[in-house]
């Protein structure tokens, strides 16, 4: 007999970089199709989740549109997505004590496909493993991965020791990995760079 597919859990967006390489300012709000990067990347993961949480750092306000609760990294200077992972995993602690994971996704990836959270739960029952990411192109996506609340002390013992390689941490405890056709479309391209984002423009031309 099989058992019961998992609760949904709590969708965790990560915007909590500086977006150096766009040139400052919020990445996940530059318009995309007409709308803010932000925007599909919440449409496209709301179905899957029970919920969703942004983590970004600064004024929350600019977030309001969105009617996300926010929240911002407990580690200071930047620590990177681990940082991120732990500031979601400690808020779904502290509001939803009985749910057990928390999936996160980049909020400059908005291509991310519907059965992401499923393939991922089904990749790491598989594998026995605690840790579940995204692969695309043979490359694997470590910031958008599946994240039980059991191991949430572990990540802030690490982070508090200085470890901010996120794939180094996983790699650790056992991560399996669920791999996506790239082709016609990259399900994990992101924004990274003005050009990054010319190039979305043009994958969502094509799309229709």
């Amino acid at each position: 007999m099989s058992s019961a597919p998992p609760a949904p859990p709590l969708g965790l967006i990560l915007a909590g970089g500086l977006a150096r390489r766009m040139g400052g300012g919020d990445k996940p709000l530059r318009l995309l199709a007409g709308r803010p990067v932000l925007d599909h990347v919440v449409e496209r993961l709301r179905g899957q989740c029970d919920g969703l949480l942004l983590n970004a750092n600064g004024d929350p306000a600019r977030f309001a549109a969105h009617g996300l609760p926010v929240v911002a990294d407990s580690v200071p200077d930047f620590a990177g997505p681990l940082a991120g992972i732990l500031a979601g995993l400690d808020w779904l602690v502290a509001h939803r004590p009985n749910d057990g994971w928390l999936v996160s996704v980049a909020a400059d990836t908005p291509f991310i496909p519907a059965d992401l959270v499923a393939r991922l739960h089904a990749a790491r029952a598989a594998a026995g493993t605690p840790l579940a990411c995204a692969a695309s192109a043979g490359r694997q996506h470590h910031a958008i991965g599946l994240w039980p609340v059991a191991l949430r002390e572990d990540l802030r013992a690490a982070l508090a020791a200085g470890e901010r390689r996120l794939g180094h941490w996983t790699a650790k405890h056992g991560v399996a990995v669920a791999e996506w056709q790239a082709e016609p479309v990259d399900p994990f391209f992101n924004i990274n760079t003005p050009n990054d984002l010319a190039e979305a423009q043009d994958i969502f031309r094509r799309l229709g």
